[in-house]
């Protein structure tokens, strides 16, 4: 078993780490690099795509273990829409191996990129968490090893403990080996999408919240740089699956070749260069000149018929995206407060960030609803994810500022999401989290994992 030394960073490129690098594709080798942690004195964690804004699959100094080697779906069933598969499968794979069966994955995130184990110990939310929940909830039952060499299966009636503390866990209890997963039946491979705008805060959230009954997903595009009475000013796509007869050819629709991402524009030039001509536009004047024209260009509202993997995938539109950021990187900061709290909150940290001259680049807003996993971030309310650029200049400023908007998120009775935020402090998450969830969830650390080997630099941020 090969290991090598190297630099790791966060999908933001805003943190990074060294550490021991290891690429498994069996479950021996797991526990082998299990073994090897114990006998050397070394932390060790699991990382899947790297899509991680913050420090979830860094540790530095320690073992990481690269799951992508492990990535085969083990048994498809197209009459129950049943997949099973290996943690190191990405949501690209699912998708591809469904769709042309009438089915598609329930709860996706915004890239196709992330594999199912990383999508587990987050508990990805996607634009329908208000009626689908998270990932977790579809999950049929896994198996995982253990830091012990134990090997478990876990359903929502087998060892339930801890089929609700693996999936939230953050990989901190174990690493996934086998997921079986519930998928959804679609009648065709296109999604109705009504697209209006909003003018302010109040009638964005009103949006989502009036809007989501009605629809399979809803999503907002929020504008970070917009103040006064225009705040909180944006875009709503309201979405439904096409019910069964509406499509007129389902079977051509759900086709793969009809659903993947074209690499080119116009058929002509490389999105992968694209990020090379946004890079210009990367600063407060630039942002606001895109937001304000993307927002007037959104004044027309209209309805289109817009395929799966283009609704969901908004971020695999342009490869590379984030270096357009800079050397820095950015920081992607997501709070989800309850609905009766989020427009206060939310006009406080946006005009902050107004006043700040740290405006939000890019914001988006869904509507949630609460669920039962141990660590879970969602509420009975809405989530904004706001994108900030990292200077040398400005880290410092930025990273004080989001500090001070957890203390607004937290009064707001708010709660946070760690494949996200990168500088929330332990007395934050200790404060929404709880003091008994945190101690049943050492609890069961110390069960599954009595030498302490499983960590992460968020865990060390978090809860030591």
């Amino acid at each position: 078993m090969q290991k090598n030394f190297t630099q790791l960073e966060n999908f933001g490129h805003s943190m990074s780490a060294p550490s021991y690098l290891i690429k498994p594709t069996t479950t021996d080798e797991i526990n082998e690099a299990f073994k090897l942690a114990k006998k050397s004195g070394l932390a060790i964690s699991a990382r899947g795509a790297g899509r991680s804004y913050n420090d979830a699959a860094l540790i530095g100094g320690g073992i990481v273990l690269d799951m992508r080697g492990m990535n085969a779906i083990t048994d498809w069933d197209p009459v129950s829409g049943l997949i099973t598969a290996q943690p190191g499968v990405t949501l690209e794979q699912v998708w591809q191996k469904v769709e042309p069966d009438s089915w598609w994955p329930p709860v996706v995130s915004g890239t196709m990129t992330t594999t199912l184990g990383g999508c587990l110990a987050a508990n990805i939310h996607g634009k329908n968490n208000f009626k689908m929940g998270p990932i977790g909830e579809h999950v049929v039952e896994f198996t995982a090893i253990l830091p012990t060499g134990a090997e478990i299966t876990c359903s929502p009636k087998k060892n339930g403990d801890l089929f609700y503390a693996m999936i939230s866990g953050l990989g901190m209890l174990g690493i996934f080996t086998s997921i079986t997963m519930q998928m959804k039946r679609i009648y065709s491979g296109l999604l109705s999408v009504d697209a209006f705008p909003v003018r302010n805060l109040h009638e964005h959230l009103t949006s989502l919240l009036d809007g989501a009954p009605n629809h399979n997903y809803i999503v907002g595009w929020l504008d970070g740089t917009a103040g006064g009475e225009s705040l909180g000013r944006g875009q709503i796509h309201a979405t439904r699956y096409l019910k069964e007869g509406e499509d007129s050819n389902p079977q051509e629709t759900m086709k793969v070749s009809n659903q993947i991402l074209p690499p080119l524009i116009f058929g002509v030039f490389p999105k992968s260069l694209l990020h090379y001509f946004m890079s210009p536009f990367m600063n407060n004047l630039g942002a606001w000149g895109i937001n304000t024209a993307k927002y007037i260009a959104s004044l027309r509202k209209h309805t289109f018929r817009q395929s799966h993997a283009a609704f969901h995938f908004l971020l695999d539109y342009v490869p590379n995206w984030e270096l357009s950021y800079g050397r820095s990187g950015l920081i992607q900061y997501q709070s989800f407060v309850p609905k009766e709290t989020a427009e206060d909150a939310w006009r406080e940290i946006l005009t902050i960030s107004l006043k700040r001259g740290l405006p939000s680049y890019l914001g988006v807003t869904k509507r949630h609803r609460p669920d039962k996993f141990l660590l879970t971030h969602a509420v009975d309310g809405f989530s904004l994810a706001m994108d900030f650029k990292v200077t040398n200049n400005n880290r410092a400023k930025l990273g004080a500022m989001l500090q001070e908007f957890d203390k607004i998120i937290l009064q707001a009775g708010g709660r946070f999401y760690f494949a996200k935020n990168s500088e929330t402090s332990a007395e934050t998450a200790q404060a929404f989290y709880g003091k008994e969830t945190i101690e049943k969830f050492k609890k069961l650390k110390k069960r599954c994992d009595p030498n302490g080997l499983l960590e992460s630099d968020l865990y060390r941020r978090i809860f030591e």
